[in-house]
């Protein structure tokens, strides 16, 4: 029992059952092809024999001769016919693959299992598997594995025929060349591709590669006189990866050997036989072709590129597989099983929330209390690490708390319907979404605002004149056009008053202005205090001069609020925020006289 689970764990036979779930009726004329294609060098073996046969007889030759033209015919016309089916059926396998993937990625309600470190290299198998990064692309792979399998199918119909020799025959010569798998097990260069060091090896070659030739790292490549250090660095890189590969082909050195020694010896000892029968004419020409033609073909089941390319292409199916369970169990959260009522205006309460990532054991929030007045905005501000962030990935119910609870009112969030509460809720982070579609789907992505509502949501973030609604937000569209940081950033404000036009009364904004100067940021933080009136608003943000407008500012330090009160409070008690800010707004200040030197200069 445990040797078969074994056997179905695989990841080859994971790619194999997955083959008709992807394209069911390619699947079918993929296997028969395959069986054909491995049946037919024995039958051929056969239809050598027969025709030898009837040419000694003198009779059936015409018979005899248009089975062994049908053959040789068959086997030259449905490779071609193979090779396309093959290519069809890999682009069908890895778009089932990659909707399998997207699906899995994104049908949990959290972002734990995208941020899980030990998913990391299944899921980098899983996404690049088809950019030729960990193997062929599958539609290559794919002709590869059914070559490897039509040899195999043909080497062992052909040692069948042998038992019409003699029954150990076939145990002999068949026997040997099955042995060559195993004994060239640990030399398989495929095996040396799943390993740590080679994966990572891999990895590091691969972001090489891309300093060298994506536009993003250009600039600092060109102006820092790296572009020799970035292609020493790949070619060590890539040599590093070829040593490694090198060392596993090195593998076959000695067990290369010992095949040769056994091959040898077993297709001595049963053609050996054969040509001894022969001369004591305990055999006919007839069968002797026949049973030689097949000893000969009985050589495909030998050590080839079936493993290698079976491999190549099981990995990525296996890791899919295993992602679905793992990804649904780590990404998924508490759910909701009534529908209780909560108010437009009631206040968000943090009750002794505890909270650590999964697998890293470092707590970020411990025994954590806050309350956030309803319709009310909120700054929060510390030292990186402090669990700002973090806080809000809570309030959006990316995560849930190992214990306490956040509430609304009365009500614990995790009790309410994910979805209604993430309509309730909106929000900029500082990686925002950047959509290569029109303006308008940019704001409004589930397109249910009008598009006056956008207009008005773009006009209160600064944002009316990036471009006409319909123009795609990318140059290499046509008629598109790219934006700069600054821009984008307005555009993601703008994503966020719609929903909050939409009627979301949630609204979390983590470095929201970050890419904008002092002077934006004030102007656009004021329009969004004015048309997020009476809205919850929660301020995440590293300038002092944002985070004074907000009704509430909360210190954080180590999980735990220090200090909490408005800037006016907070500047009295001289504290840590008091510090902060005028250390930030000396800066400033030094900023400025610089400036004006420089304008009078």
């Amino acid at each position: 029992m445990n040797l078969y689970r074994r056997l179905v764990n695989r990841d080859e036979w994971q790619f194999l059952a997955m083959l008709p779930k992807a394209a069911p009726a390619l699947a079918i004329l993929w296997w028969f092809l395959l069986i054909t294609r491995g049946v037919l060098p024995a039958l051929f073996a056969v239809g050598m024999g027969l025709l030898v046969g009837a040419v000694q007889s003198g009779t059936g030759i015409p018979l005899a001769l248009a089975f062994v033209g049908f053959l040789f015919v068959a086997v030259q016309t449905l490779s071609p016919l193979h090779l396309a089916t093959s290519q069809n059926l890999g682009s069908r396998m890895a778009a089932y693959m990659y909707d399998s993937l997207s699906n899995t990625c994104v049908s949990p309600p959290g972002i734990g299992h995208l941020e899980d470190p030990e998913l990391t290299k299944d899921l980098a198998m899983a996404r690049d598997f088809d950019l030729g990064i960990s193997g062929p692309p599958l539609d290559v792979s794919m002709d590869f594995v059914a070559s490897g399998l039509v040899e195999m199918v043909a080497g062992l119909t052909a040692a069948c025929i042998l038992f019409g020799y003699a029954w150990w025959a076939p145990l002999v010569l068949g026997g040997a060349w099955i042995m060559t798998h195993y004994l060239l097990r640990d030399s398989a260069i495929w095996r040396d591709r799943q390993t740590d060091e080679v994966r990572l090896a891999q990895r590091h070659a691969d972001y090489a590669y891309k300093m060298a030739v994506d536009p993003p790292a250009s600039k600092e490549v060109r102006l820092f006189g790296l572009s020799e250090w970035v292609v020493e660095r790949f070619t060590k890189e890539r040599r590093f990866l070829h040593d490694l590969r090198w060392h596993a082909t090195r593998l076959r050195q000695k067990p290369v050997i010992w095949c040769l020694l056994l091959v040898l010896s077993a297709n001595a000892l049963v053609f050996g036989f054969m040509a001894m029968d022969a001369v004591a004419g305990l055999i006919e020409l007839d069968r002797l072709v026949m049973f030689a033609a097949a000893g000969m073909t009985t050589s495909s089941i030998a050590f080839g590129g079936l493993s290698w390319a079976l491999d190549s292409a099981s990995a990525p199916a296996g890791a899919v597989v295993r992602l679905e369970p793992e990804m649904a169990k780590r990404g998924d959260l508490k759910r909701a099983t009534t529908s209780p009522t909560v108010g437009d205006n009631e206040d968000i309460v943090f009750n002794n929330v505890t909270f650590a990532y999964p697998r890293t054991g470092e707590v970020i929030l411990k025994e954590f209390n806050l309350v956030i007045p309803a319709g009310t905005s909120m700054a929060i501000v510390g030292v990186n690490g402090s669990g700002k962030t973090t806080i809000a990935k809570l309030l959006c119910r990316f995560y849930d708390p190992q214990s306490g609870s956040i509430q609304i009112g009365d009500v614990p969030i995790s009790e309410i319907d994910i979805k209604d509460w993430r309509r309730r809720t909106t929000a900029v982070f500082q990686d925002y979404m950047k959509l290569e579609l029109p303006l308008r789907m940019n704001v409004s992505p589930d397109l249910q605002a009008d598009d006056e509502r956008i207009l008005q949501a773009l006009e209160n973030a600064g944002a009316r004149q990036v471009a006409d609604l319909d123009t795609p937000l990318n140059r290499a569209y046509l008629g598109g056009t790219d934006l700069s940081g600054g821009q984008w950033q307005r555009v993601a404000l703008a994503r966020a008053l719609c929903s909050v036009y939409s009627g979301a009364q949630l609204v979390l904004l983590d470095e929201p202005t970050a890419q904008l100067d002092v002077r934006g940021e004030a102007e656009i933080f004021d329009r969004l205090l004015a048309e997020t009136r009476g809205t919850t608003t929660v301020l995440i943000s590293h300038r002092f001069s944002t985070v004074r407008k907000a009704d509430q500012i909360c210190v954080l330090e180590k999980g735990q609020v220090v200090e909490l009160g408005s800037h006016e409070e907070l500047m009295q008690q001289r504290g840590r925020y008091q510090t902060m800010f005028d250390l930030q707004a000396s800066r400033f200040e030094q900023g400025e006289q610089e400036e004006e030197q420089l304008d009078v200069v």
